[in-house]
């Protein structure tokens, strides 16, 4: 989810001239500037932890509330690069990811970060695994036959020029962005981001395992959004139309046929078991109620992309989106009635509160609306 907004900025070349390495360097090492400004910047992803709400955004900025969005509190960050997803496993415990690969974590709810993993972290576990799968095939060729070795051999080309662009991105610095994560509770937690970049920990972020190989993704297409539906299963949606599930916990995963082949920025579970809402460009979605194996198109006029998400209560659904769009279902996404924002302002993300009443986080920060996007007084 979230992510469309920040798409410009998202895809950095791998030709990146040597400065951009100190430019991210500086990010890295700076902590994000204290501002009463920062509910009102670019806010790119938002949770609820408890009784608190927590908002990530641009230029490291964190945000909460207690009061359910009427003030805000910045929490001490100690990077300044943008910020596009955040996650709670427990009330106190949570995650916040970004470019240049950072992996944020609190144990305070949000009052207090630690850098936990930068994009040069997560490229030296992928090289380390690209080294081990390519001395694993080139034994498997040593004694395969003759007519087995040529397949072989083109995997291990595949596996030499994926090395390379990674070592390639380790020398320019930590570039690409992480773009989403998730948390189970205060031990697994899963990250996905730019050119297929897949994380999975079991202990916290102490450590991290490369996860990458684990999806069928070999082009390395973007992946954009991980999420929990009802009943248990875990789904990674992408760029090329990419619907990744695990019914075991992530400890594997199956690609499904996807109903799209365009970019889809968020996945959401409705409620109903096994039942999923994935969306993303040009507002498309579609609805599946066995886990992505079968797909039901759902009519959206207002045609904008989708970022975000959210169920408020029994049978209702909330999309927001690029210019000021907010669709609202109150039968179990079967449909949606749209409304359009006057200020037009993209929103990246939506958490509900008291009544129908909504937290809507984007391109103008946090904003109290009604059900139809009217700011509340």
């Amino acid at each position: 989810m979230r992510k469309s907004l920040c798409a410009a900025g998202m895809a950095v070349s791998l030709m990146v001239p040597a400065s951009a390495a100190y430019a991210v360097a500086d990010v890295l090492e700076t902590p994000a500037m204290k501002s009463d400004l920062a509910p009102k910047r670019l806010l790119n992803d938002a949770v609820r932890a408890g009784d608190r709400i927590l908002a990530a955004g641009e230029r490291g900025h964190i945000i909460y509330s207690d009061d359910n969005g009427k003030t805000w509190v910045q929490g001490d960050v100690p990077v300044s690069t943008t910020l596009t997803g955040i996650s709670f496993g427990t009330e106190t415990h949570g995650w916040a990811v970004g470019h240049s690969g950072v992996i944020l974590h609190t144990n305070d709810a949000g009052a207090t970060w630690q850098l936990q993993m930068t994009g040069e972290d997560a490229a030296r576990l992928a090289i380390a695994a690209k080294e081990e799968q390519a001395e694993a095939i080139q034994e498997r060729i040593d004694e395969a036959p003759e007519d087995e070795k040529g397949d072989l051999e083109w995997a291990l080309d595949d596996i030499y020029f994926a090395l390379d662009n990674l070592k390639s991105d380790l020398d320019i610095g930590p570039v690409n962005p992480l773009l989403d994560i998730w948390f189970e509770n205060e031990r697994h937690g899963i990250a996905v981001g730019a050119y297929g970049m897949a994380l999975q920990t079991r202990d916290g972020g102490q450590t991290w395992q490369y996860m990458a190989d684990e999806l069928d993704n070999p082009q390395s297409f973007h992946l954009n959004d991980v999420a929990r539906v009802t009943g248990g299963a875990l789904v990674i949606v992408g760029e090329a139309g990419q619907v990744h599930v695990s019914a075991d916990n992530g400890g594997s995963w199956e690609r499904r046929e996807s109903p799209y082949d365009g970019s889809l920025f968020g996945v959401l579970g409705t409620g109903q078991m096994n039942e999923m809402l994935i969306f993303g460009l040009r507002g498309n979605m579609f609805i599946s109620s066995d886990l992505g194996r079968t797909w039901r198109a759902i009519t959206n006029t207002a045609g904008a992309t989708l970022n975000s998400g959210a169920v408020p209560d029994k049978n209702e659904v909330v999309l927001v989106g690029n210019g000021g769009t907010v669709l609202f279902s109150a039968n179990g996404a079967e449909s949606f009635r749209e409304y359009f924002r006057d200020d037009r302002e993209g929103i990246m993300d939506v958490v509900p509160v008291s009544g129908n009443n909504l937290l809507l986080f984007g391109e103008g920060g946090v904003k109290r609306t009604d059900a139809r996007g009217r700011n509340l007084q």
